[in-house]
């Protein structure tokens, strides 16, 4: 049943929610192969250096695997890592028939080419979908591997039934982690899709006025609380994918977390919001379990 705005009250769009139902229907999914004697998926990852942000996401990733029954695995090397090293390393893993998917924990230490590392990935263990053999498949709309990040709030936007067909689609950021591919997947002949889409950047004009007229707005533009009120349309659907630490009197740890939104202003004109934190991240990291589960079916030829 489609949620609908009373009487301008706003619905959060839970992603923490959302993302546990998404990784208890994948957790049945490894329960039967597993009743059926088939080896449970085994995602990799790759952590060079000791990036503090990237040691959470590593860790929170392989948190989420082992509360799905998919197997994971963690290499760790040092900073001082080669890019040649590196390569090898995802050679062995190209070649590993154990392995079903498996990603390189980004950014990467400046010393190494992150695009010719991802292009030494084999397309059909980038569960990332950061390969351009994977992301031309995902521009053309064939099947494939798509990144986390767009393909979460996706599956958020139709798991609360919200009408994206002949919407206003306004995105902020152009990244190729988020900003771009969003931009087609919400452009594309499905639903969710069939936007009208308007991708914006640090060299758009008029950007304020731009947002102003969404219908949907997605904003993945990494500067904190970038988004205020008088950009947001009444009754917009805003999804905020930025998460940023700053310091805070209210908190024991002396920080919070906060997203690209202002979000205490927006919510009162949103229709639908997402919040940081427990928006666009737990989807994130079950789009990635959901890559994961889809290569290991297609290594074992279920359907």
């Amino acid at each position: 049943m489609r949620l609908k705005l009373i009487h301008n009250i706003m619905v959060l769009l839970d992603g923490k929610k959302t993302a546990k139902s998404l990784k208890d229907e994948i957790a049945k999914d490894v329960v039967q192969m597993i009743d059926n004697e088939i080896e449970a998926p085994h995602l990799v990852a790759i952590l060079v250096g000791d990036d503090p942000a990237s040691q959470t996401y590593v860790s929170a990733k392989e948190k989420a695997c082992q509360s799905v029954g998919i197997t994971s695995s963690i290499y760790r090397l040092p900073s001082k890592t080669t890019e040649e090293e590196l390569l090898q390393t995802v050679d062995f893993l190209n070649n590993d028939k154990e392995v079903d998917g498996f990603i390189v924990q980004l950014p990467l230490p400046k010393h190494i080419n992150e695009q010719r590392i991802i292009e030494s990935i084999d397309p059909a263990k980038d569960v990332d979908g950061f390969h351009p053999v994977n992301v031309g498949k995902m521009a053309l709309g064939i099947d494939a591997y798509l990144p986390a990040t767009p393909a979460g709030i996706i599956e958020l936007l139709k798991r609360y039934d919200i009408e994206t067909e002949g919407k206003h689609c306004v995105v902020l950021g152009r990244s190729n982690i988020v900003g771009s591919p969003i931009s087609i997947m919400m452009g594309q002949k499905k639903n969710p899709g069939n936007s009208t889409v308007t991708l914006c950047h640090s060299k758009t004009k008029n950007i304020k006025q731009i947002a102003a007229s969404a219908d949907i707005l997605i904003v993945a533009i990494g500067k904190p609380e970038f988004v205020t009120a008088d950009m947001v349309k009444p009754d917009a659907v805003v999804i905020d994918v930025g998460i940023h630490r700053v310091p805070s009197k209210k908190t024991k740890s002396g920080f919070k977390l906060i997203g690209d939104v202002k979000f205490d202003e927006v919510s009162k004109k949103a229709s639908y919001i997402t919040p940081v934190p427990g928006g666009v991240g737990p989807m994130t990291i079950a789009g990635l379990l959901a890559n994961t589960l889809k290569a290991a079916k297609i290594n074992r030829g279920i359907n």
